[in-house]
């Protein structure tokens, strides 16, 4: 029976190439190592760039995509001038504590010119249009007070839905609002009568409906969502005595307080 010899195989000199194939795609993997490397760190370091710019300017630093994704299909917003600061109230009071006491009274100054401009505004267009009961302003250390008399033509009683007639008003108020960038606190008041029980069990859901319901008017009118809160006091902070007609009326109110962001002390906080 006739036996195969079994025939030694000898590499092919063409792959020899395999060799340098395989080396250089492990010089590849280690550049492309490398380069991710390098690219998380300069991510970090451009967060803490950002960072830096972003305290120096008093704002966020975001990228060009992240932009375009924010505002790059929103409507109905407000002007630049009319954004409410990116910093909360008590930040912005712990910055202006951070500065000169030449660079706050300076800047107290400057703010309560702003309050006083808004003021005006509104008493001038409460006085030309017949609303001076309905219509009441205010400034006190705590900041502007915008007071809204909810009898007449806002509000009937025992009700949390604006009436048609205050369309024109809630439009004059928002437009003042927006040409000033104070954070806005909308808060309502009743006065001491029980509520009829439906809808509104106490005066608590009374009075938070009736603020929410300006709130509501107001971002209607593109007054920033964001710039607003809404907030219900029932009958705990009467203006007046709750004994008589005319004192629960003035009892009965809706009030925009837009808080100071300087901190002020003195005769020069209060309306004149």
């Amino acid at each position: 029976m006739a036996r195969h010899k079994k025939e030694h195989h000898e590499e092919h000199p063409d792959e020899r190439w395999l060799v340098t194939f395989a080396d250089m795609m492990v010089l590849l993997v280690a550049v492309f190592i490398v380069l991710w490397a390098m690219s998380s760190a300069n991510v970090s370091k451009t967060l803490v760039v950002a960072e830096s710019v972003s305290k120096a300017l008093s704002s966020p630093v975001i990228t060009g995509g992240q932009a375009i994704k924010e505002t790059g299909g929103e409507t109905n917003t407000e002007t630049l001038q009319s954004k409410p600061a990116n910093t909360s109230l008590a930040e912005a009071m712990k910055e202006a504590q951070g500065s000169t006491p030449a660079e706050r009274a300076k800047a107290a100054k400057e703010e309560q010119q702003e309050l006083q401009r808004l003021k005006q505004q509104v008493d001038a267009y409460a006085s030309a249009n017949g609303l001076d009961k309905t219509i009441s302003t205010s400034i006190t250390p705590d900041g502007l007070s915008i007071r809204l008399n909810t009898d007449g033509p806002f509000f009937d009683s025992g009700a949390a839905v604006l009436k048609p007639a205050s369309r024109p008003i809630m439009a004059k108020v928002a437009g003042l609002l927006r040409s000033d960038n104070h954070y806005v606190r909308v808060v309502g008041h009743t006065d001491t009568v029980p509520t009829g029980g439906s809808p509104f069990p106490t005066n608590w859901e009374l009075s938070a409906s009736r603020a929410s319901a300006v709130v509501r008017a107001l971002q209607r009118n593109h007054v920033a969502a964001a710039r607003m809160e809404a907030s219900g006091r029932s009958s705990l902070d009467p203006v007046a005595t709750n004994a008589t007609p005319e004192g629960r009326a003035e009892n009965r109110r809706v009030e925009l307080l837009l808080p100071r962001r300087q901190e002020v002390t003195g005769t020069e906080s209060t309306t004149p």
